[in-house]
């Protein structure tokens, strides 16, 4: 992201020409990158910072405030903004222009803590918990659709019963007819969800009981508990961490990843 095409073109094409980099876009307008990363899985985001309108530390306080997993790394003429630039938790700064040699250094580094899992259905869960189709970030109409869908993987195929959902969602309240009318209106807002996204097999619901199908998605999570090495040696720690509930499984993986299990 460059408001100058000249400084964007040759940034684009020198990422390009790097192994690692499978696939690159180039945006002089933020609105247009921002609408842009609505709809596509990102690694890296390389960024101006001296920009008309929004500026690039605006733009990365935005960014890492939807998806906090993508790495951003500013490219600026100007050594003045370093001490903002790192506080928006910025992986790296360079002062243009910039060469080839230090801007593969510098995705490389960025890149290094990263393996993007690949599939149809592909589930998120270090970090925050995303899912994606094809590449794209599924949207939900409600938070407490995505957390039920959330709680389901996180229970790796096990059936759980909407009380036990109900007890994970409103911890301190009895589970009665008024919660129940509320969770059939989640339970149908997420199958709608899925069934838009042509996913709904994902989804299992028999005599009041909901389950994932582990089988039908790529996850991290199932992933690391199989053993990949890739995947366990990328954890860093943080596993759905807008869910407290997710604290258990949390410190299992911090077992695996210290040999005690």
């Amino acid at each position: 992201m460059d408001d100058e095409k000249l400084i964007l073109d040759d940034t684009v094409s020198k990422c390009r020409e790097m192994p690692q980099i499978r696939e690159v876009e180039g945006f002089t307008r933020p609105a247009e990158a921002l609408a842009w990363l609505e709809q596509n899985a990102v690694d890296l985001v390389l960024l101006d910072i001296d920009m008309p309108g929004m500026n690039g530390l605006e733009m990365a306080a935005t960014i890492k405030e939807k998806w906090p997993e993508i790495s951003i790394c500013f490219l600026t003429g100007y050594s003045k903004y370093a001490v903002d630039a790192f506080s928006v938790r910025a992986t790296g700064y360079l002062l243009k222009p910039v060469s080839k040699k230090r801007l593969e250094e510098e995705v490389s580094y960025a890149l290094s803590e990263k393996k993007r899992l690949t599939g149809h259905i592909v589930v998120q869960t270090f970090g925050n918990f995303d899912l994606w189709v094809d590449g794209k970030l599924v949207g939900f109409r409600m938070a407490k659709c995505k957390e039920i869908l959330a709680y389901l993987i996180d229970k790796h195929g096990t059936s759980v019963t909407r009380a036990e959902i109900s007890a994970m969602l409103w911890e301190d309240r009895l589970y009665n007819r008024k919660l129940q009318k509320q969770l059939d209106v989640y339970i149908r807002s997420l199958r709608e969800t899925l069934r838009d996204y042509n996913i709904e097999e994902i989804f299992e619901m028999q005599k009041g009981s909901l389950r994932i199908r582990p089988e039908q998605i790529t996850c991290d999570a199932y992933l690391f508990f199989d053993g990949d090495s890739e995947i366990v040696n990328s954890y860093r720690g943080e596993y759905m961490s807008a869910y407290s509930w997710a604290s258990m499984t949390e410190s299992l993986m911090y077992w695996k990843v210290m040999g005690k299990t």
